[in-house]
């Protein structure tokens, strides 16, 4: 699949924005901004491996298509759902455990460029990989 492969952040698009929606505080949206995060991504039929690399910390996520699952973010946001494949995008849906309310996140291939889009209270953001 296309997502294979190791990604290196390149940009970001309204991430802080993003972020204070979460209600994550300055200073760490400050330093989320500048994670110098590194995705690789192993795609094998319907279960994926996904290691994320950062200045703040190294985790490995393995999930199965459709099968719920929890995860944690980089500021400690409990999160409980799962991901699909829609044609060629990798959409997830997320539920906070603290509050209820629905995280969106979308991985796609734009170009040669890896583009991760979320979506939480109706604000947007983009974070553009390209590969390593």
């Amino acid at each position: 699949m296309a997502l294979n492969g190791t990604w290196k952040i390149d940009r970001n698009e309204n991430y802080e924005k993003f972020m204070e929606a979460m209600g994550i505080n300055m200073m760490k949206r400050k330093l989320g901004a500048h994670d110098n995060l590194k995705i690789t991504i192993q795609q094998d039929g319907n279960k994926f491996n996904v290691t994320e690399a950062s200045n703040f910390r190294n985790i490995n996520i393995e999930f199965t298509l459709g099968v719920s699952f929890d995860y944690s973010l980089a500021d400690g946001t409990e999160l409980n759902g799962c991901w699909n494949m829609e044609g060629n995008k990798l959409v997830g849906t997320f539920t906070r455990k603290d509050n209820g309310k629905v995280l969106k996140a979308c991985r796609e291939i734009v170009g040669d460029e890896l583009v991760q889009t979320y979506v939480y209270e109706g604000v947007e953001a983009k974070r553009i990989f390209k590969r390593a």
